[in-house]
């Protein structure tokens, strides 16, 4: 009589994986984004429809399965003079512009994604993005094995803030801190009532983002600036933002601490809240309550209401006019923007240029 043959003396297949190009955006992107990183899950379909709706394009979509369930999803957007057959990740210059892969991804996700990729474009641009994003390293090393060059260039330094490490060194915010912001309050309440609020999820209201416009408007950016930079106004990217929101997962992750004086807005802290992590967007107030420190007041607030529903880390961001390092940050990755190469005469075109790429770029600081 013969034997059965236990299911663990059987030879174990390797997932198989498959890969599919389709025009727009794929429903695939959500399925890899609630399987990344916590940091990245905000990478979904929504985020990139709003960039579309934005900022203009039209997407393609190439996904790896594994096992037929998506394991990566890479939106495309067509970037330069189409004889350059150059491509690009949509998306928003905050926090980073990737795409969503699955935290157990391993290297053989990319090189599936290579072949397909490399009749796609010519090239592709990621970021900016941080050092040691998931999709970049993944890419990176397939890319590289395979014949692709890998260019980056420079964009800045980030800033992190560990919050709860420095609670549990001996208390943060500092007494002395809080000492001078009650100061600062007390002071600031004779322009008239103080009132602090949350908003996020389903308070993501047309009037909610006005109110963060009307600071903007208010602040230095539309004073000394074009306010192309500003992130709610018409003329700057409040259209990318009133979209996002359309996806209530998004809005969920969209957070913003408002002050107002008398009823109406001062100030504004905007944030995206990833797991523990808060990435700090944007930081505004209205010039006239200088003296009183507005925003300081605010963010502190907003600070320790993250620590208390259990965040324990802050992405302040590129760059540092000096309250970053102030409160507490260290620098963090640095922020570089990437550009893929397909194999042969571009590559090595590629290869040739890269020096005119990286001097596009921004010059490190100094060590």
């Amino acid at each position: 009589m013969t034997k059965p043959m236990p299911l663990a003396d059987f030879p174990r297949l390797p997932p198989a994986l498959t890969v599919e190009a389709v025009v727009g955006l794929s429903g695939t992107i959500d399925a890899a984004a609630e399987a990344a990183l916590p940091s990245h899950r905000f990478l979904r379909y929504g985020w990139f429809a709003a960039a579309l709706a934005a900022y203009g394009g039209h997407a393609r979509t190439l996904t790896v399965c594994r096992d037929g369930a998506p394991v990566l999803a890479l939106p495309t957007v067509r970037m330069g003079p189409a004889a350059l057959g150059m491509a690009a990740v949509p998306g928003c210059y905050w926090p980073f512009r990737s795409f969503p892969v699955r935290g157990d991804a391993g290297i053989e996700v990319f090189e599936a994604l290579l072949p397909r990729l490399a009749r796609e474009a010519t090239a592709l641009r990621i970021g900016p993005v941080y050092d040691g994003d998931p999709a970049v390293e993944g890419l990176r090393a397939a890319a590289g094995a395979a014949g692709w060059a890998v260019l980056d260039r420079f964009v800045a330094e980030s800033f992190l803030l560990d919050m709860a490490a420095l609670r549990a060194e001996g208390g943060w915010p500092r007494t002395s801190t809080l000492r001078k912001n009650r100061f600062h309050e007390k002071h600031l309440a004779s322009h008239g009532a103080l009132d602090w609020s949350f908003v996020s999820g389903a308070e993501w209201t047309p009037e909610a983002f006005d109110s963060l416009a009307a600071v903007e408007e208010a602040s230095w950016i539309a004073a000394k600036t074009d306010g192309s930079d500003a992130k709610f106004t018409t003329t700057g990217h409040g259209a990318f933002w009133r979209a996002a929101v359309a996806d209530p997962a998004l809005a969920e992750m969209l957070w913003a601490a408002v002050l107002r004086v008398d009823g109406a807005p001062a100030a504004f802290s905007f944030d995206l809240n990833a797991g523990d992590l808060k990435y700090a967007i944007a930081n505004s107030y209205d010039p006239q309550f200088a003296k009183h420190s507005p925003g300081k007041l605010l963010y502190y607030r907003n600070l320790v209401r993250a620590l208390d529903d259990g965040m324990t880390h802050v992405d302040w961001g590129a760059g540092d006019s000096g309250y970053k390092r102030t409160i507490g940050a260290e620098p963090g990755p640095a922020i570089r923007d990437w550009l893929f190469v397909r194999p042969g005469a571009a590559a090595l075109a590629a290869k040739l240029l890269g020096g005119l790429w990286r001097r596009s770029g921004q010059a490190p600081s100094a060590p």
